[in-house]
């Protein structure tokens, strides 16, 4: 069963035009001009329930209207969209009962009033029942080690402390599906790590969908097996991170620290019928780059039994440099893939 789907889904915005000038500003009272922008552009995707997906995209990519109208504050200009077998912006108010939001640039707590007391004004809001609401505030409280903080005023939170009262915030009425925006923004390693595990477990034991847009990259290999990746209002990748990193990916790197001088050249000689690269800066270290198409065991194993060893250090696919490659070229496709896509065009057409 699908949480979430969404089918050839578009939306477009009157943007004003300003005219420069004193004289233009005038004219601008009495007749205003406006252009069309369209963030999102006939997009489609669908998220079995129970899975971490993340959604990813570089400033005006279009993930944060996609998001709103997933939740309900914007309209579509055209497409389908339905969330929890709900359309969000027709039954808004069934519908928020089934979802949970957390932006980490706005709050949904109080700001001069308790922690506990902005949870006891959601309670009502959500009209969860007290003994339902007890069960699961202590049960979250507990996980996100809040004991100390529920009296506090919100505005006397830091900025993690602040993001772990707003996950219990949005998952007080043990919502189905969670939206997050930006949920490990300016929070340093400790708290990020501890809202990962979190998260990790929510979707483990209770089974609670998870749409991630996030920055951190880190984030989205942390937690979700699936991203959707956007550029200028379309889908440009929609599959595995793993499959990602194979397609994008260019090679490991392999560093060795030994414990007698090694040479480059025995190094090279040990390894000569294989496609590698070595690199030294002295006899006491070297570096070999493997291509995704060897195994990395078959190269260690040609060292390993010949060379005194003292440390090993693998250095897998940087995802932050794949997905920047990507966003420069505007296409989930390798050049490779291309020129053979074209070439096939190619011949179709001429037969």
């Amino acid at each position: 069963m699908n949480a979430i789907q969404v089918q050839d889904l578009r939306k477009t915005f009157k943007v004003q035009k300003n005219r420069e000038g004193l004289k233009g500003a005038f004219a601008d009272l009495f007749k205003r001009e406006y252009s069309e922008v369209t963030a999102v552009k006939d997009i489609s995707f669908s998220i079995p329930q129970g899975e971490i997906c993340g959604y990813i995209g570089e400033n005006g990519a279009g993930k944060s209207t996609t998001i709103k109208m997933l939740t309900g504050i914007l309209v579509p200009t055209s497409g389908s969209l339905s969330v929890g077998g709900y359309i969000p912006y027709e039954e808004r108010e069934k519908f928020v009962r089934n979802i949970g939001v957390v932006f980490g640039q706005r709050s949904q707590l109080w700001w001069d009033i308790g922690v506990i007391e902005s949870f006891q004004l959601l309670r009502k809001v959500y009209r969860v029942p007290e003994l339902d609401f007890k069960k699961r505030l202590d049960e979250l409280v507990e996980r996100l080690e809040l004991q100390d903080l529920l009296n506090r005023p919100v505005r006397k939170l830091s900025l993690g402390q602040r993001m772990r009262c707003e996950l219990v915030a949005a998952l007080l009425h043990n919502p189905s599906i969670l939206f997050l925006d930006e949920p490990t923004i300016g929070l340093d390693i400790v708290v990020k790590s501890e809202i990962r595990q979190f998260l990790k477990d929510m979707n483990r034991e209770h089974g609670t969908t998870i749409l991630l847009t996030t920055h951190d990259l880190q984030d989205i290999e942390a937690l979700c097996s699936r991203v959707i990746m956007l550029d200028d209002g379309r889908i440009i990748y929609d599959g595995g991170l793993e499959d990602l990193k194979q397609r994008w990916g260019t090679g490991r790197e392999v560093q060795f620290q030994f414990g007698a001088p090694t040479k480059l050249e025995q190094l090279m000689q040990w390894t000569e019928e294989m496609p590698v690269t070595w690199t030294s800066e002295n006899d006491l270290g070297a570096k070999v780059w493997i291509p995704l198409e060897l195994n990395v065991s078959d190269v260690l194993g040609r060292v390993v039994g010949q060379a005194d060893i003292t440390d090993i250090k693998i250095i897998e696919t940087n995802t932050d440099d794949i997905v920047r490659s990507i966003y420069q070229s505007g296409s989930a496709e390798k050049p490779e893939e291309k020129i053979l896509a074209l070439k096939d065009e190619k011949e179709v057409i001429h037969v």
